[in-house]
């Protein structure tokens, strides 16, 4: 039986075999069913492939692991692209260590928009959580695409914010695309998959190991223009990210934080580094504007009401981040009974939400 190139790509990965080790295969081998056939010895003097990597390859029947992916494909609406498929993305097919195949669900039309990643910690601060929901949205109001990792914390605000605002958004995985992890976010992925798009390199039925994470990051910031991080310790995985952006002559946003915050280290950091301080976001258009053509997108204005002069004054003070209703009332001049009053008037209309107790925020 013959094999495409597609397929061989597919038999590779399932097998463990890395995208910069396939990459190296294509370098050696005019003819990519060759690799079919070479000997035990062979591989082993091509030096960077394992003795369990060659284990796997020789005892791997190429038939048997084509059929078990095409019939979860079929099964499970899964799509297929590998780099020789016409419309592999555009923003990967130059980056270092490009993923040789990916798996997805939903649209796949999403992977050439214009999109900006956003990343930070998987615990948040209120602080943290204002300002993703804040940046999320407005980014969506002009059509943004928002790519993140579907993590716990600041990915899945960024996910969950630009469905809500009616905008685009891409999760992608450090597991197979059959697995969902976090489990808690089961809701969300079938939210995706519905409105958006998943996208990973990692084989079907492959577990979310730790070391699988800094490795999509690479794709996360590859698939984006550039790079928002949101809050992140000393070391995380965000900063990974952050650098793959810059290996990839892409830019990086962060938001500074609290010096006293264990949460804003990263963030803060990045900035002395010389990430683009950012207050609003303006600060992420300004940069963008002479790569894409953003235009604001009105019909993602959510809660279009009219607010009266007592509900103006609030909802003003809550643009600057979120606050307790004492503090509320001290900044206003207002007596603390009209303003809880007019905060659950403006919780009604959909304008702000009690994210803590007594401690609102604009929606």
């Amino acid at each position: 039986m013959g094999y495409s190139d597609e397929e061989i790509l597919i038999w590779l990965s399932y097998n463990g075999i890395n995208s910069d080790k396939i990459e190296k295969l294509e370098n050696i081998f005019k003819n990519m069913k060759d690799i079919l056939y070479i000997s035990r010895n062979e591989l082993e003097n091509l030096r960077f492939l394992n003795s369990n990597m060659i284990d796997k390859l020789l005892g791997s029947d190429i038939d048997d692991v084509l059929n078990t992916i095409y019939n979860m494909k079929k099964s499970n609406n899964i799509g297929i692209l590998t780099t020789y498929s016409s419309n592999y993305p555009i923003s990967l097919k130059f980056i270092s260590d490009k993923p040789s195949v990916l798996y997805y669900k939903g649209d796949i039309g999403l992977i050439n928009s214009n999109s900006i990643a956003i990343v930070g910690t998987r615990k948040p601060t209120l602080y943290g959580k204002w300002a993703c929901e804040k940046f999320t949205k407005e980014l969506t109001n002009y059509n943004l695409t928002i790519v993140s990792g579907l993590a716990y914390g600041i990915d899945t605000i960024a996910h969950k914010t630009a469905l809500l605002n009616h905008g685009q958004t891409i999760a992608v995985l450090g597991c197979g695309i059959n697995k969902i992890y976090p489990k808690s976010n089961k809701a969300l992925y079938d939210d995706i998959e519905n409105n958006g798009l998943i996208i990973t390199e990692f084989s079907p039925d492959t577990e979310p190991f730790k070391y699988n994470f800094p490795q999509r990051n690479r794709i996360i910031s590859g698939l984006s223009y550039g790079v928002l991080v949101i809050e992140a310790q000393k070391n995380s995985g965000s900063l990974i990210t952050a650098s793959h952006a810059l290996n990839q002559g892409k830019e990086v946003f962060s938001i500074p934080g609290n010096i006293n915050s264990l949460y804003s280290e990263g963030t803060n950091a990045l900035i002395k580094d010389g990430a683009k301080l950012v207050q609003d976001v303006e600060d992420i258009l300004v940069e963008l504007e002479n790569i894409l053509h953003l235009e604001y997108n009105t019909k993602a204005c959510i809660n279009n009401v009219e607010l009266g002069d007592t509900e103006n004054a609030i909802y003003t003070i809550l643009k600057d981040g979120p606050l307790h209703s004492d503090l509320i009332a001290l900044k206003s001049g207002l007596d603390i009974n009209i303003v809880n009053s007019t905060l659950t008037i403006l919780e009604i209309k959909g304008v702000v939400k009690e994210i803590a107790p007594s401690t609102f925020t604009i929606c």
